[in-house]
């Protein structure tokens, strides 16, 4: 079946990915479109291969969406395949005026084929069963309205939206999905890269999660690509190994982690929507600690990097490892424009203190979310040759909790700040 879909791509589109993505080559940037070639025909010959039972399912939802994306369309059809054992399942929408339609049963499938009645762009979809009515878990495009996630049978472009990729691989990591902010228009775009990317605009994540779209549509365009954390986050959000008390020393697998963004994810991002040459990273907690590793590891190669309440005391917890501080000491990124936040604060005398003697307040007990390590880092890059707003920002919210609900409410300002550049 490999061999099938490898031969049915090849012939008219692109070739399966490699490692998690496909050629970067031949794409027209800003459109996620293809140059030369039309991924759909190659799309509409996989899906007649699994139709005639010469394919497997799961390796054509799968090539599909690193194609032309699902649903597929084709002329005055738009044709929605949906991963289950189990039925009926009904696909219902703007080209049926919302009225559920029975989708066939494919054996381990379910599809359906939709008449359009003209451009499908921004026309949106749920699949359901019984009285449940859910986002198609494949669609390249969707959104979020008053009752969750809804499916985009074609992207708009006259406003934004978001774009899945889902599988992204890399050095053996497990595999994740990269959620992208897509602006209205056609870029290229600013493109920030950030982590933790199922927290950031699901209105359903934890603590209601960033809710970025809101503050993204008040700004300029930026293109924001949403990476996913696994459940290996401790692992790949940190650049050394330390002992936090969760079962022993963990972590330091941040260079592959960092590697799959830069090597793997940009490529593709790059080739698909472009780049103005405008190019930063953020990430909160543990995510901004990676952030800032990231940028350390492809010196160059980022413009901006935000860590708010990032864990900058990691290594030092309870092991003798390198701190983020030392290393960016040891030697910083060129040109790149550095913002570090935190709430919380250091406790009711002001003072950050270092009860074991180490140069960093990491076991401070009066410092909460993490403020001690940011400001000393902060400092750190100040006295080192970084300046004070030009290439240096600190933020400091007194009293804000280590949350999405409090990182939402400040994101404005690194946005802010990395728009200016």
């Amino acid at each position: 079946m490999v061999s099938l879909l490898w031969m049915l791509a090849c012939a008219t589109g692109p070739q399966p990915r490699p490692d998690g993505f496909p050629p970067p080559s031949g794409t027209d940037p800003g459109t996620g479109g293809t140059k030369g070639a039309d991924p759909g025909a190659g799309d509409r010959a996989l899906l007649q291969a699994l139709l005639d039972g010469e394919a497997d399912p799961a390796e054509v939802l799968d090539a599909v969406a690193w194609s032309g994306g699902w649903p597929i369309l084709d002329g005055d059809r738009a044709y929605v395949l949906h991963l289950a054992d189990v039925g009926p399942w009904s696909v219902a929408g703007d080209p049926t005026g919302w009225e559920p339609v029975a989708m066939i049963d494919g054996g381990g499938f379910f599809w359906a084929s939709l008449e359009l009645s003209g451009d499908p762009a921004g026309d949106r979809y749920k699949l359901v069963q019984g009285a449940d009515w859910i986002a198609d878990p494949w669609a390249r495009a969707y959104t979020y309205d008053d009752f969750g996630e809804i499916s985009y049978l074609a992207p708009p472009t006259d406003r934004s939206r978001l774009e899945r990729w889902p599988g992204v691989q890399h050095g053996g990591l497990a595999p994740r999905t990269a959620r992208i902010y897509v602006p209205p228009g056609q870029g290229p775009w600013p493109v920030l890269y950030a982590q933790d990317g199922q927290n950031l605009f699901d209105p359903e994540a934890i603590w209601g999660g960033w809710r970025l779209q809101e503050a993204l549509e008040a700004r300029p365009p930026v293109l924001v690509v949403g990476i996913d954390n696994t459940l290996d986050r401790l692992e790949e959000y940190t650049h050394v190994p330390d002992d936090v008390g969760l079962g022993g020393i963990m972590g330091g697998d941040g260079d592959v982690y960092a590697d799959l963004v830069h090597r793997t994810l940009r490529p593709h991002v790059e080739a698909t929507y472009g780049s103005s040459g405008l190019d930063g990273l953020l990430g909160s907690s543990l995510g901004g600690l990676i952030s800032l590793h990231i940028a350390w590891r492809h010196p160059g190669d980022y413009d901006f990097v935000a860590s708010m309440s990032g864990t900058l005391g990691w290594g030092r917890f309870t092991l003798d490892e390198e701190t983020m501080e030392e290393r960016w000491l040891s030697s910083s990124p060129p040109g790149i424009t550095v913002y570090l936040d935190s709430g919380g604060g250091p406790g009711p005398d002001g003072l950050c203190r270092d009860p074991d003697g180490d140069g960093f307040p990491e076991d401070d007990p009066d410092s909460e979310d993490n403020y001690c390590e940011t400001r000393q880092m902060a400092d750190a890059l100040a006295a080192s040759g970084f300046v004070w707003q030009q290439d240096l920002w600190h933020w400091h919210e007194a009293g804000a909790t280590h949350s999405e609900l409090a990182w939402a409410d400040r994101v404005g300002i690194p946005l802010d700040i990395f728009l200016g550049l």
